[in-house]
């Protein structure tokens, strides 16, 4: 593993220039040989990244996890995700970033901002010959748009076609899992606001009752609600998404453990190393051993 900083590596689009598109797409061979170096250790960005290899070659590293490149596999990076590109490869592909205000706050981008993003289980697969054609047809259409920067309404026809590609992809996903969430009702809205509130606060210390005053409904459907998406329940999705963090940064920081837990919301270290123990069955430093 690469050495480690105090910080994870976060890298930024356009922050000290906001006014700019929030936008960017690129030829991923061109990038990758400009931006090694950077992108080939372990990593986040403060928006999100598609990733499409067109080709079979190599593996990409999301997480701690290692995952195989196949012929046309497609990978969705959510802000402030773990990941590295593996060195000395030819790769071929189309690589897009945009920030999260690229997205607007409709139900659809909730759906996709945390189904098509931020899956642990499953964040990459590869397309078909017809989702392929698809796909194609809306990057050319954001690619010729992006060349008419003056004309009334750009922004917002690359923001759409960059929905509509996201849909593509999640049509896709769709074919291959059959389990996948419908969003045709109001528990599913419920549980991806949930993961959206759960997204911006795991680090604050914030109980079930907290996040269901802030759905407007009671703890007791709330845990009705993620038992039926999501199968668990909703002091587990918290405790998850607190020991992802705590992994991430035992892994890829030199923060000290009392550290590494104030970032997380607890005052006390001791009671941060027991929480860490209950659900990995290891303590911070054993673990931190045991993965570098």
């Amino acid at each position: 593993m690469a050495k480690k900083d105090q910080n994870i590596q976060q890298y930024h689009l356009h922050k000290e220039q906001p006014e700019k598109l929030q936008f960017e797409i690129y030829n991923l061979s061109d990038y990758f040989k400009k931006n090694e170096k950077g992108a080939s250790i372990p990593h986040s960005h403060s928006f999100y990244q598609i990733l499409w290899f067109f080709k079979k070659g190599g593996n990409h590293f999301i997480d701690f996890n290692k995952y195989p490149i196949l012929d046309n596999t497609v990978f969705f990076i959510a802000k402030s995700q773990i990941h590295f590109f593996e060195k000395s490869q030819d790769y071929e592909g189309i690589l897009i970033h945009f920030n999260e205000n690229f997205l607007m706050h409709s139900d659809v981008d909730i759906f996709l901002k945390y189904n098509v993003f931020n899956n642990l289980q499953e964040p990459c697969y590869s397309i078909t010959i017809d989702e392929i054609n698809s796909a194609t047809k809306y990057i050319e259409l954001i690619k010729n748009e992006l060349l008419n920067k003056t004309l009334f309404g750009h922004q917002q026809v690359i923001r759409y076609l960059l929905k509509s590609l996201l849909i593509v992809f999640e049509r896709a996903h769709r074919s291959i899992k059959k389990d996948a969430l419908k969003f045709n009702n109001l528990y599913e809205l419920h549980y991806l606001n949930f993961r959206e509130l759960l997204e911006q606060n795991f680090n604050k210390g914030f109980s079930v009752k907290n996040y269901a005053d802030q759905l407007n409904i009671s703890t007791k459907t709330l845990a009705t609600i993620t038992n039926s998406i999501g199968s668990k329940t909703p002091s587990l999705l918290i405790a998850e998404r607190v020991i992802l963090e705590a992994k991430r940064l035992l892994a890829y920081t030199t923060l000290h453990i009392n550290e590494i837990g104030y970032q997380l919301g607890f005052e006390d270290a001791s009671y941060f190393v027991k929480y860490f123990k209950r659900y990995t069955k290891k303590s911070p430093g054993s673990y931190r051993k045991l993965i570098t």
